[in-house]
């Protein structure tokens, strides 16, 4: 009998799982609406809900892998935290999730398990150490180092979002900031919006029906693409931010591969332009000659690969 797993990945509005075989093929996927806030009974009962509807007739699977927003205790499977749902704290993802399917279930972080899927199925394959990194509505980042997922001595480590920068996004009131803070969807959405207020895109605030808060981050690059000088101006300064980040990574870490994902394939050359041209400026050309720097090729089932790489990882296979 072939070996089947279910990957699940949620976060705040949605729960996606999906059954696998061990090799990558998927046979079956399902997409809930699910809203975290009502309860955390009712979080869960939506969490195993989606598991069950992709379970073979048999119910069997030999593990399920789970990917979790938040800040997550991974060597006991508990979800310390949520942001914006204050209920969520100290939650047993992994012993309700047994108890309730019994069979192994694995949880990691989000980011933990887009390292994974890349590493294993997508653009990091053969590659010993990298780091992933996805701009969006906050920073993700994970990291592989010798053929091993990151996690630190107690399980909640390679959190590279809480470091603290300098960089030209920041206001004197505001002279550090942390990456995940720096380097979000929210953050420089939260600033182009105070930008239209002002009146520094009449042309993208009558797209928007002189609505700022309908701005999304498509929205925001499709502007630069076409020219805005405001979206061209944001994403450049985001764009030189990013690089600096990776210069820090570069000292810290070291790796051979940094794969990056989320807001930077949306807007293209308008953010990766000024991230190359502050690397080629401040890198040092020991680090520069052998860090490459990709797009991911996952896309937004990275998370789904990730929770069957994670399954497969945690039993040697």
């Amino acid at each position: 009998m072939p070996l089947r797993f279910v990957a699940v990945a949620f976060d705040k509005n949605e729960i996606r799982t999906a059954r696998y075989l061990a090799e990558g093929v998927l046979e079956a996927r399902v997409t809930l609406r699910a809203e975290l806030g009502e309860s955390v009974d009712a979080g869960l009962r939506a969490i195993r809900s989606a598991i069950r509807q992709v379970l073979p007739l048999d119910n069997g699977v030999t593990a399920v892998g789970v990917s979790a927003p938040g800040v997550l205790d991974y060597k006991r499977g508990v979800l310390r935290s949520l942001p914006g749902f204050p209920d969520w704290v100290d939650v047993p993802l992994q012993d309700v999730l047994v108890e309730s399917l019994g069979v192994p279930v694995f949880v990691a972080r989000a980011a933990d398990t887009a390292v994974l899927g890349e590493w294993r199925f997508g653009v990091g394959r053969g590659v010993s150490d990298l780091i992933y990194i996805g701009v969006n509505d906050t920073l993700d980042a994970g990291m592989i180092f010798q053929d091993q997922r990151f996690t630190g001595g107690n399980g909640m480590g390679g959190v590279v979002g809480k470091l603290l920068i300098e960089c030209p996004l920041l206001t004197p009131e505001a002279k550090v900031m942390s990456l995940e803070t720096l380097l979000s969807g929210e953050t420089i959405l939260e600033r182009a919006r105070a930008h239209l207020e002002a009146g520094l895109s009449a042309a993208l605030l009558d797209q928007l029906g002189h609505n700022p808060m309908a701005l999304t981050v498509e929205v925001l690059c499709d502007a630069a693409k076409q020219g805005d000088p405001m979206a061209q101006a944001l994403l450049k300064e985001l764009g030189a931010c990013l690089g600096m980040a990776l210069i820090h990574m570069m000292y810290l870490f070291d790796p051979s591969l940094f794969v990056l994902d989320g807001m930077v394939q949306c807007a293209g050359d308008a953010l990766l332009g000024p991230m190359w041209q502050t690397l080629a400026a401040r890198t040092p050309v020991a680090y520069r000659d052998h860090a490459r720097i990709v797009l991911a090729q996952l896309g937004n089932d990275v998370r789904l690969w990730g929770a069957l790489a994670l399954c497969l990882s945690e039993l040697g296979l």
